[in-house]
């Protein structure tokens, strides 16, 4: 198949793109998993309607092919129908194997973004920064009309909904850090923690450093995540080799640790942008068997508690928890962490609807979504609701905003980050 994945690795093994749609037999047990079919309750909305219609644009069955671009976009490809399937069908990659039929080729925006990231960096950077000031003087809300008039009305959502807009990047941070002679961990910086919440990976790196000594930045690139889903293959690859090499040259040991679940859980799918490619498979899976997430670093780790924290609940991030399979790890470290104060979320592990760009594409999709979400951590009495991935900060921070102003979303970083400091504090027992 042109442009696509071509074969999968699947839980039955290495299959085509094709045979790994054939698997699901249409039971239904992914149908109210899946939050799209559980806001609308149509068949095209569920999983198993998807891979249906991939399916017939595989076997070139549908007269009008582009009539499966709505179900297939309004995909939150967040894998709750793959952890409830028996089958374990990978619904994301397909519906992603389906879009890339579609597509003639990768949206003009996904691949400007990608280029830059690849190759001019600083101007990247650059624009950036002119563009968080814009916001940060309220400029850029003259541009919504103008970017909604121009086709790009995902940017004038995006502006809408996100708050974060900092000058200074993490990066510049890390490189300020001097260079530990025998690292003990690498800190993999995230294009949104960087660029939205320098703040998560500063208290990750001061949480790595309490619990397991010195480290370093590697240095890294984009993971490549923006590519998979939105444009290209070939450039999802290029990051990934970049990476994969930047680590060898880090000296090829682990942990590799990330902050934020949804590229997380895309670095450890690594090998299977590389099944044709027997050595870079090889590299890929020894990269990806380094990687830690952050649920997964906290939820054994020796951290004293918060002092005297408010009531606090877990949102488990859908790739953290159907992508990485840490259903537990995330609640487990902040019940470590809060003590009595910790309340279980009901639904913890369905999706808020931010989905990376889901949010800013189905905006009423989303909210549906996102009410629902909002009405369960309300439903705790949280003062604060916490995550671990950049999409789901965003989105959740939005729908609190909304819907439930007496509650604050942070990082899962952020709360070990503050059980530190509240240790060391003068008076702390």
């Amino acid at each position: 198949m042109s442009g696509g994945l071509g074969r999968m690795a699947t839980d039955l093994g290495e299959r085509s793109s094709y045979d790994a749609a054939s698997q699901c037999c249409r039971c239904g047990y992914c149908e109210q998993a899946c939050p799209t079919y559980v806001a609308e309750g149509s068949e095209v909305r569920s999983a198993r309607g998807r891979n249906q219609l991939v399916r017939l644009l595989m076997e070139k069955r549908l007269e009008r092919p582009a009539s499966a671009q709505e179900a297939l976009h309004t995909c939150l490809l967040c894998g709750a129908c793959q952890t409830a399937c028996y089958a374990r069908v990978p619904t994301p990659d397909i519906v992603l194997e389906g879009r890339r039929l579609l597509a003639e080729k990768p949206h003009w925006l996904a691949r400007v973004l990608t280029r830059l990231l690849a190759e001019r960096r600083g101007l990247f950077e650059l624009l950036l920064k002119a563009a968080n000031l814009a916001r940060r003087l309220r400029l850029s809300v003259l541009a919504r009309p103008w970017l909604r008039l121009a086709g790009l009305p995902g940017l004038a959502e995006a502006d809408a909904r996100v708050r974060e807009a900092p000058l200074v990047f993490l990066r510049q941070t890390l490189r300020e850090r001097p260079a530990a002679a025998r690292p003990q961990w690498l800190y993999f910086a995230a294009c949104g923690t960087d660029y939205l919440f320098p703040r998560v990976g500063r208290a990750t790196v001061a949480v790595l450093e309490f619990l397991r000594g010195p480290g370093n930045f590697m240095e890294n690139d984009c993971c490549g995540l923006l590519a998979y889903n939105y444009g290209d293959l070939e450039d999802a690859r290029l990051f990934a080799r970049r990476n994969i090499e930047r680590f060898e040259a880090a000296g090829g040991r682990g942990p590799m640790v990330g902050d934020c679940s949804s590229c997380t859980a895309f670095l450890k799918s690594y090998p299977q942008l590389f099944l044709s490619e027997p050595d870079w498979r090889r590299r890929a899976e020894a990269f990806a068997a380094a990687v830690q997430d952050v649920p997964e670093v906290l939820a054994e780790a020796e951290l004293p508690a918060l002092k005297d924290p408010p009531v606090v609940t877990c949102h488990n991030s859908c790739r953290a928890c159907h992508g990485e399979g840490l259903k537990d790890e995330g609640p487990r470290a902040i019940r470590r962490l809060a003590g009595a104060a910790f309340r279980e979320l009901p639904e913890a592990d369905v999706c808020c609807g931010g989905a990376g760009a889901f949010s800013f594409r189905n905006p009423d999709l989303s909210d549906r979504i996102l009410r629902r979400k909002i009405a369960r951590v309300a439903g705790t009495g949280a003062g604060v609701v916490a995550a671990s991935a950049t999409s789901c900060l965003i989105q959740l921070a939005d729908g609190a905003r909304k819907y439930y102003p007496e509650c604050r979303v942070v990082h899962l970083s952020e709360l070990a980050a503050q059980a530190i400091q509240d240790a060391a504090s003068p008076g702390a027992p």
